[in-house]
Protein backbone atom coordinates (compact mmCIF):
# COMPACT_ATOMS: atom_id res chain seq x y z
CA UNK A 1 0.00 0.00 0.00
CA UNK A 2 1.42 3.36 -1.00
CA UNK A 3 0.52 5.67 1.86
CA UNK A 4 2.35 8.67 0.44
CA UNK A 5 0.06 8.85 -2.59
CA UNK A 6 -3.27 8.52 -0.83
CA UNK A 7 -5.64 11.42 -1.30
CA UNK A 8 -7.83 10.54 1.65
CA UNK A 9 -9.05 13.35 3.86
CA UNK A 10 -6.86 14.04 6.87
CA UNK A 11 -9.73 15.66 8.76
CA UNK A 12 -13.41 14.91 9.17
CA UNK A 13 -15.32 15.09 5.91
CA UNK A 14 -19.02 14.71 5.17
CA UNK A 15 -20.00 12.38 2.34
CA UNK A 16 -23.27 12.08 0.47
CA UNK A 17 -24.93 8.86 1.62
CA UNK A 18 -26.23 8.18 -1.88
CA UNK A 19 -22.74 8.14 -3.38
CA UNK A 20 -21.46 5.81 -0.67
CA UNK A 21 -24.14 3.16 -1.08
CA UNK A 22 -24.35 3.25 -4.90
CA UNK A 23 -22.53 -0.08 -5.29
CA UNK A 24 -24.42 -2.05 -2.65
CA UNK A 25 -27.75 -0.26 -2.41
CA UNK A 26 -27.56 -0.64 1.36
CA UNK A 27 -25.77 1.86 3.61
CA UNK A 28 -25.32 -0.71 6.39
CA UNK A 29 -23.63 -3.16 4.06
CA UNK A 30 -21.39 -0.38 2.78
CA UNK A 31 -20.40 0.59 6.32
CA UNK A 32 -19.65 -3.04 7.14
CA UNK A 33 -17.40 -3.35 4.06
CA UNK A 34 -15.64 -0.07 4.88
CA UNK A 35 -15.10 -1.14 8.50
CA UNK A 36 -13.53 -4.43 7.44
CA UNK A 37 -11.27 -2.64 4.97
CA UNK A 38 -10.28 -0.06 7.60
CA UNK A 39 -9.20 -2.90 9.92
CA UNK A 40 -7.08 -4.37 7.10
CA UNK A 41 -5.49 -0.99 6.40
CA UNK A 42 -4.80 -0.43 10.09
CA UNK A 43 -3.07 -3.81 10.36
CA UNK A 44 -0.96 -3.04 7.27
CA UNK A 45 0.07 0.35 8.67
CA UNK A 46 0.88 -1.12 12.08
CA UNK A 47 2.98 -3.92 10.58
CA UNK A 48 4.85 -1.49 8.34
CA UNK A 49 5.50 0.90 11.24
CA UNK A 50 6.78 -1.87 13.53
CA UNK A 51 9.11 -3.13 10.79
CA UNK A 52 10.57 0.33 10.31
CA UNK A 53 10.92 0.99 14.05
CA UNK A 54 12.54 -2.40 14.58
CA UNK A 55 15.55 -1.12 12.64
CA UNK A 56 16.18 1.30 15.50
CA UNK A 57 15.77 -1.23 18.30
CA UNK A 58 18.75 -1.77 20.53
CA UNK A 59 19.67 -5.28 21.67
CA UNK A 60 20.01 -4.21 25.31
CA UNK A 61 17.24 -2.47 27.15
CA UNK A 62 19.10 -0.37 29.66
CA UNK A 63 17.50 2.90 30.71
CA UNK A 64 20.86 4.63 30.75
CA UNK A 65 21.44 3.79 27.08
CA UNK A 66 18.18 5.20 25.76
CA UNK A 67 18.69 8.24 23.54
CA UNK A 68 16.72 10.18 20.96
CA UNK A 69 17.05 8.97 17.43
CA UNK A 70 16.11 11.59 14.84
CA UNK A 71 15.28 9.04 12.14
CA UNK A 72 12.97 7.17 14.50
CA UNK A 73 11.21 10.40 15.40
CA UNK A 74 10.75 11.27 11.71
CA UNK A 75 9.28 7.84 10.96
CA UNK A 76 6.87 8.20 13.87
CA UNK A 77 5.83 11.70 12.78
CA UNK A 78 5.14 10.47 9.25
CA UNK A 79 2.79 7.77 10.50
CA UNK A 80 1.07 10.17 12.91
CA UNK A 81 0.26 12.55 10.04
CA UNK A 82 -1.29 9.87 7.82
CA UNK A 83 -5.04 9.92 7.24
CA UNK A 84 -6.97 7.55 9.48
CA UNK A 85 -7.62 4.04 8.14
CA UNK A 86 -11.36 4.68 7.77
CA UNK A 87 -10.66 7.73 5.61
CA UNK A 88 -8.35 5.69 3.38
CA UNK A 89 -11.01 2.97 3.14
CA UNK A 90 -13.67 5.49 2.10
CA UNK A 91 -11.36 6.96 -0.53
CA UNK A 92 -10.63 3.50 -1.93
CA UNK A 93 -14.36 2.71 -1.93
CA UNK A 94 -15.20 5.86 -3.88
CA UNK A 95 -12.49 5.01 -6.42
CA UNK A 96 -13.84 1.43 -6.80
CA UNK A 97 -10.61 -0.09 -5.50
CA UNK A 98 -12.27 -2.37 -2.94
CA UNK A 99 -13.30 -5.87 -3.96
CA UNK A 100 -16.07 -7.49 -1.95
CA UNK A 101 -18.34 -10.46 -2.32
CA UNK A 102 -21.46 -11.91 -0.71
CA UNK A 103 -20.35 -15.24 0.69
CA UNK A 104 -23.88 -16.35 1.49
CA UNK A 105 -25.27 -15.47 -1.95
CA UNK A 106 -22.28 -16.53 -4.00
CA UNK A 107 -22.16 -13.28 -6.00
CA UNK A 108 -19.08 -11.15 -6.47
CA UNK A 109 -18.81 -7.40 -6.91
Amino acid sequence: MDLKRTQAAETTKTYNRNTLDNNTGNIYETISILAKRAVQINEDIKTELFEKLEEFATPTENLEEIFENKEQIEVSKFYEKLPKPHAIAIEQWLQDKIYYRHTDLGTDS
